[in-house]
């Protein structure tokens, strides 16, 4: 289980565990120019992003020598992962993989932000939302392999927006090539009928952009990328990676472990040259784990490059577990350290997930969301090749907004209070909408954006029966890459008919209903299985029983099957009694 201490003393004792860890042999574990990022802003950061604490590591061992965990019970097959960054295509109807019986114990020395769920707020106080887009998956992915190995998932480590945007929902694209497509619907709330949901999906236009792209690889040569099959996903994805690249593109490689190995290193050449090719075929773990020192390399590399050519998008990719444990180990101050003070043609890191046990997502999470970036979880060699397949990293590496972020203004006269579901950590202030910032994020082409929030309607609208309405609206800000130009789109959120109201026309509106809410249900369980919480998991077991309503519209995807198998294995924690309805005194 996780120890929730204070945020003071889970940075003192890691740095002590990573200090004690250091010493092994093997590894341990004109829109505003964006404002940069300050020790003073790290102290700031540090007290507002990391609160409440991280989830601590196990006391200090030397993870190479430290007795292995037992292996869990083999979990059944779940459907094989599908591309996480395209729409997923129908196939065959299967049934519901049943999870096994007993559930295992999370993985070792896993770290990940403890985010408190945003409160419900009355319109009256406070009818606007602000927030940062956000295109990040990783969350869910990390769920479904937890589930997949039979491990329990840990409620600390769902993000309900990185769950909801893991799906495709089939937004109309832009009628020009400049916009979004903004849809909204609203229904009645699945779990209170006293209560609505509102969706608010964003959808980028997909288009080509032959502009070429240097890429610089930062690849983690720790001892702990020895750990299962961590080193042959992130070898495979970097071969991917050169092999999509065309002509014009430039690729750079650097190796670090306890330091940079400079043997290893490439600077920025043509990827069809054969010195990437080598040096990536040359990853081997080694010892400790200095992210800074990776990273500090990398975006000189890359900052050379751009100059080189001004007219190339520019991403730094760090494939790491996340456990840094030399030089700074908080994220803030690595990105202090890598500072890029170009605004106009920013670095943007992107940040690979590899492994299990001994992984830290907290640090690649926040790594890619203040560094412009985005982050993604790879379990397989053969998700590495999906995911980094020339037709995905086209599409990946042009970005289309960057600095995106929107803003719902909801009417007090339809609207009594209003709660988002999800966004934690991309909830911003009011002012700081006009702002350009790295932490808003960047949208790639053809990428879509999904927001549900919880809506009480006043008595007065719900009694007038005057539908369509419009609730509120939504305002959109970004920055279009390269140019510099600042942009801002409008729309109402509107419910449609009366009986739209009532049931989503949509299954798929439906069923990212029910994802939105499992996340944000179970991430507040402090523990899976903790009986003090049966009313959270007889909610969790009625949408369950909705999913399983949707199997004839959506059965046949892939995406669904997967999400079936995972609350399902969520649910074998469940507490005694509370997966049995209450007797009604009816006949079945």
């Amino acid at each position: 289980m996780f120890t929730r201490i204070s945020v003071l003393t889970a940075v003192a004792l890691a740095a002590l565990l990573f200090a004690v860890a250091a010493c092994s042999s093997a590894d341990d574990g004109p829109p505003p120019t964006p404002t940069p990022i300050s020790a003073a802003m790290i102290q700031g950061l540090i007290q507002q992003q990391m609160a409440p604490a991280p989830t601590v590591p196990p006391p200090a061992q030397d993870m190479q020598q430290a007795p292995a965990m037992p292996a869990p019970a083999a979990a059944p097959a779940a459907p094989a992962a599908p591309a996480m960054d395209a729409p997923q295509p129908p196939a065959a109807a299967a049934p519901t993989v049943p999870p096994p019986a007993v559930a295992a114990p999370q993985p070792g020395a896993t770290t990940f932000q403890d985010t408190r769920r945003t409160p419900s707020v009355s319109t009256a106080v406070d009818r606007v939302s602000t927030f940062s887009l956000d295109t990040d998956r990783t969350s869910y992915r990390l769920a479904l392999t937890w589930a997949r190995e039979g491990y329990q998932v840990e409620p600390d480590s769902v993000r309900a927006e990185e769950w909801i945007n893991s799906f495709h929902y089939g937004y109309p694209q832009p009628t020009t090539s400049d916009s979004f497509s903004i849809s909204t619907d609203v229904f009645t709330h699945p779990l209170d009928s006293r209560l609505h949901l509102a969706r608010v999906g964003f959808q980028a236009p997909q288009f080509e952009d032959y502009r070429p792209v240097n890429v610089t690889l930062v690849l983690d040569a720790s001892g702990s990328m020895a750990n299962g099959n961590r080193l042959e996903v992130a070898r495979e994805a970097a071969y991917a990676i050169l092999n999509s690249l065309g002509r014009r593109d430039r690729i750079a490689v650097v190796h670090f472990t306890t330091e940079v190995i400079g043997e290893h290193t490439v600077s920025h050449e043509p990827p069809d040259r054969g010195n990437a090719s080598r040096s990536i075929s040359q990853l081997r773990p080694r010892a400790s784990t200095n992210v800074q020192a990776g990273l500090d390399l990398g975006v000189q590399l890359a900052d050379e490059a751009r100059r080189a050519n001004p007219d190339a998008y520019n991403y730094v990719i760090l494939m790491s577990d996340g456990v840094a444990n030399v030089d700074a180990t908080h994220p803030f101050a690595i990105l202090e350290s890598a500072y890029d003070a170009d605004a106009g043609n920013p670095l943007r890191i992107i940040t690979i997930g590899v492994g299990i046990e001994n992984y830290n997502d907290q640090l690649l999470e926040q790594l890619a969301q203040y560094g412009n970036g985005w982050y993604r979880y790879l379990d397989t060699v053969d998700q590495a090749r999906t995911v980094f397949s020339r037709a995905n990293w086209l599409a990946l590496s042009i970005p289309f907004a960057d600095q995106t972020r929107a803003q719902v203004t909801w009417d007090p006269n339809q609207v009594a209070s209003w709660r988002l579901i999800g966004y934690e950590n991309r909830v911003t202030s009011e002012e700081s909408f006009t702002e350009a910032r790295k932490e808003f994020a960047e949208i790639p082409a053809g990428a879509a954006t999904t927001v549900y929030y919880e809506l009480e309607l006043t008595d007065s609208v719900l009694r007038s029966g005057a539908w369509p309405a419009q609730l509120g609206n939504v305002e959109l800000r970004w920055v279009t890459p390269v140019s510099n130009d600042s942009n801002r789109q409008h729309a109402g959120v509107v419910a449609g008919s009366e009986a739209d109201i009532r049931y989503p026309a949509d299954p798929l509106a439906h069923f990212g209903a029910i994802v939105a809410l499992t996340a944000d249900i179970y991430s507040s369980v402090p523990h899976p299985g903790d009986a003090a919480y049966g009313r959270e998991y007889r909610e969790l077991y009625d949408l369950q029983h909705q999913l399983d309503s949707l199997s004839s519209p959506l059965g046949h995807l892939q995406s669904y099957q997967d999400f079936s198998f995972l609350l399902s294995h969520i649910m074998r924690d469940a507490p005694a009694g509370s997966t049995t309805r209450p007797a009604t005194g009816y006949s079945p």
